[in-house]
């Protein structure tokens, strides 16, 4: 699993790190989401600091559903999400899996400001 704990000024944040995929790697990806998610379960409900990366990934459909999926389960975990790497076409995909999931995600160009916005009570 790429994905780890960082410490942030004494938070802990979980860095999930699905970045420099293209569409003809999606099973790693979906491995990736899949070590992710069995993680975010085993967090008590409420708790966990998110910090995203999608950047030079590419997202079709079948890996949104993945994810929209994935964020419906584990939403109830997580306090906060930022999202780094999410433009163009892959921000309106975004906004949907919000609108979908009813999850709250930020989305971010800068990895400081994603971890200062995250850390903010």
């Amino acid at each position: 699993m790429r994905s780890k704990l960082i410490d942030y000024k004494g938070h802990k944040i979980f860095f999930q790190d699905f970045s420099g995929h293209s569409l003809i790697e999606t099973d790693l990806v979906k491995e990736e989401l899949k070590e992710v998610q069995a993680f975010v379960m085993q967090q008590p409900p409420d708790s966990l600091l998110v910090l995203a990366d999608f950047s030079e990934t590419q997202i079709g459909k079948d890996l949104m559903d993945i994810l929209k999926d994935s964020s419906k389960i584990t939403k109830s975990h997580v306090k906060k999400t930022a999202v780094l790497g999410v433009t163009g076409m892959k921000r309106i995909l975004a906004d949907m899996l919000m609108h979908v999931t009813g999850q709250a995600i930020s989305v971010f160009e800068d990895e400081d400001r994603a971890k200062e916005w995250l850390i903010q009570p």
